[in-house]
C-alpha cells in the first residue's frame, strides 16, 4: 500500500510539474484582471489541466501498473508452465483479433484479477494476477484475456481518457465560472477582480466532478458489456460466461481498492451505488452473454 501511495504522489507531481511548464510556455496565468474574466485564458487553463493531467496518466499507465503490482514480464519462455501459458493465449488471441502483441505480465497476488493498460494498441500491456490462475482453469483464463484483449482492440484506454479529460476540463471551468459570477454578482467596487472564494470553487468541483463521474461510469459499464462480448467472440461465448461465473464464485478474492488496475474483476454496484458503478453487475454480464447469437 505504500508503494502505490509513493507512486500516486510521485504521478501527481509530474502532471502538476509538466502542466505548469506548459502554461507558463503559453503564457497562461490568471484568469481575473480588471477587466473581468479572460474567458480565453480560463478555457485554455482548462483544457491543459483537464486533457493533460489525463493523458499524462496514460502514457505513464504501463509504467504505473508495473512499478505498482511488481509485475514480472514474460515472453513464453521463463520455464514457468503458467506464465508461458498465458503468453501462448495472448499471443494466440491477440494474433486472431489482428493486434500486435502487446507486453504480457505476470504479478504474485491471491486476489483475482487481470487488466489491460497503455497508451496505444502498439505498446498495451495485459498482466494477471498468480490468484486468477489458480482459481481458474484454462479455457476460463482465455475468456478473461480475450476480454482485455477486447479493450485494447477497441481503444478503451484511450476514449476512457479522452472521456475523463473532457469531463475534467468542463469541471475546472465551469466552477470557477460560477464561482466568478457569484463573487461579483452586484455592482461593488471589487466586481472583475474576484475569481471566486476558494472554498467554492471547491464545492463546485466536487459536485459538478460527481456528476462527470456518473457519465464516465456509464460509459464504463457500456465498454465492459463489449469487452465480454469482444472475448467470447476471440475466446468462445462458454469461456468468457465460465470466467465470469468463477468470477462470481471467488468475489470473497476480488479486491476493489484499485480502481486503476481493475478491468475484469469488479462487480457492479447495487441500488443508487449502480450509478457510480464502473462495471455492471455480473449476472447482468452473464445474461447479456447468454443472449449472444
Amino acid at each position: 500500500m505504500g508503494k502505490r501511495i509513493f507512486l500516486f504522489i510521485l504521478t501527481n507531481l509530474a502532471v502538476v510539474l509538466t502542466l505548469s511548464i506548459v502554461l507558463s510556455i503559453l503564457g497562461v496565468g490568471r484568469y481575473v484582471g480588471p477587466r473581468g474574466l479572460d474567458i480565453g485564458a480560463l478555457a485554455t487553463l482548462s483544457f491543459v489541466w483537464g486533457m493533460g493531467g489525463a493523458f499524462i496518466s496514460l502514457q505513464m499507465s504501463r509504467w504505473m501498473a508495473k512499478m505498482a503490482t511488481g509485475m514480472k514480464i514474460v515472453d513464453g519462455r521463463t520455464g514457468n508452465a503458467d506464465a508461458d501459458r498465458v503468453y501462448a493465449m495472448v499471443a494466440g488471441l491477440t494474433q486472431k483479433a489482428g493486434l500486435p502483441m502487446p507486453e504480457v505480465g505476470v504479478y504474485d497476488s491471491p486476489e483475482v484479477n487481470a487488466f489491460a493498460t497503455g497508451p496505444s494498441k502498439n505498446r498495451a500491456l495485459v498482466a494477471v494476477s498468480t490468484g486468477l490462475l489458480r482459481s481458474m482453469r484454462d479455457d476460463e483464463v482465455e475468456g478473461v484475456l480475450g476480454h482485455e484483449i477486447t479493450h485494447i482492440a477497441n481503444g478503451d484506454m484511450v476514449t476512457m481518457t479522452l472521456l475523463q479529460g473532457v469531463i475534467n476540463a468542463f469541471v475546472i471551468f465551469f466552477s470557477r465560472l460560477i464561482a466568478y459570477v457569484i463573487a461579483n454578482r452586484g455592482g461593488d467596487r471589487e466586481r472583475g477582480y474576484s475569481g471566486g472564494s476558494f472554498l467554492v470553487v471547491i464545492v463546485l468541483q466536487i459536485v459538478l466532478g460527481i456528476l462527470g463521474s456518473l457519465i464516465v461510469a456509464w460509459f464504463s459499464r457500456q465498454r465492459e458489456f463489449r469487452a465480454d462480448y469482444g472475448g467470447a467472440t476471440l475466446a468462445g461465448r462458454d469461456r468468457m460466461i465460465g470466467a465470469l461465473r468463477r468470477l462470481a464464485a471467488n468475489h470473497e478474492l476480488v479486491d476493489t481498492r484499485h480502481e486503476a488496475l481493475a478491468t475484469l474483476k469488479i462487480q457492479g454496484g447495487r441500488n443508487w451505488m449502480a450509478f457510480f458503478a464502473t462495471h455492471p453487475p455480473l449476472e447482468a454480464r452473464i445474461a447479456a452473454l447468454e443472449r449472444m447469437n
